[in-house]
């Protein structure tokens, strides 16, 4: 497989889950735009690492997911410098733990701007270019919050159920255009997001650290293993192939097992 000549643009970026898919769809040829929070240095540190190892160009946008205007400049600012946006990977989340008669209205706010509003924006802006040139990859980073529910995650679990309504819609909308639209669903991953929320889930809950890692966490994964970054990477990665170009409007399950209780 080979992306040689593409450009992939990749919201939350910087870390995580959506740094490894980034890294995977450079190592396959393409450039990438990155985008994403983060100290400056550190960023500037993986997007030039990016270039050297892979011998692609990469850029960062700064861009802020929660605002409309900053998304579409960003893509705009993408298809001047690159010629296209071929690949959309709309990842950009953040969580917040807390009962929903006490969750701050300015946290939903939030939760839905990023997870969920800011892939319609991309969307929105990059779909023109991917229907003039016939050709497009769009994957979304849903979650196994996707399809099921965990208690005191209102705004992710309602993002992410928009999050699969969204990527349904615009398979539809693009089936005869040879764009894909697919969203993964990982379960627990090791990153910077779920370990960010254990403080939040053991107050919540009243449980230590090690509590909220087996009881929680890993409690709704049979595998009793995190998932890794470089496994859902390498399913985006695939989902850009041509062995993939008849998988549209799907949700793909990386969750050990988890949503087949």
């Amino acid at each position: 497989m080979s992306l040689q000549s593409k450009t992939a643009l990749v919201t939350g970026s910087t870390s995580g889950i959506g740094l490894a898919v980034a890294r995977a769809l450079a190592q396959q040829g393409a450039n990438v735009v990155l985008n994403g929070f983060g100290k400056p240095d550190a960023i500037e540190k993986e997007r030039a690492g990016i270039e050297s190892e892979f011998g692609v160009r990469a850029v960062y946008s700064g861009a802020d997911m929660s605002k409309g205007d900053e998304i579409a400049a960003m893509v705009a600012e993408a298809e001047t410098t690159f010629g296209a946006v071929d690949i959309l990977v709309n990842n950009a989340g953040i969580q917040y733990v807390s009962a929903i008669e006490e969750f701050p209205v300015e946290k939903w706010d939030q939760i839905i701007a990023i997870n969920l509003s800011s892939a319609f924006h991309t969307l929105r802006a990059a779909i023109p270019g991917m229907k003039k040139r016939g050709w497009g990859r769009i994957i979304n980073t849903a979650s196994a919050h996707s399809l099921v529910a965990s208690p005191y995650k209102a705004a992710y679990v309602a993002a992410k159920h928009g999050i699969a309504g969204l990527t349904k819609t615009a398979a539809l909308e693009l089936a005869t255009h040879k764009i894909t639209v697919n969203c993964i669903s990982p379960g627990y991953v090791w990153t910077p997001l779920v370990e960010a929320q254990i403080p939040d889930t053991m107050k919540a809950r009243g449980l230590t650290k090690e509590q909220v890692i087996d009881e929680v966490l890993l409690k709704a994964q049979p595998t009793k293993e995190f998932v890794t970054v470089d496994q859902v990477a390498a399913i985006a990665a695939f989902l850009c192939s041509d062995a993939a170009s008849q998988i549209t409007g799907s949700n793909l399950t990386v969750d050990g097992g988890w949503t087949a209780q």
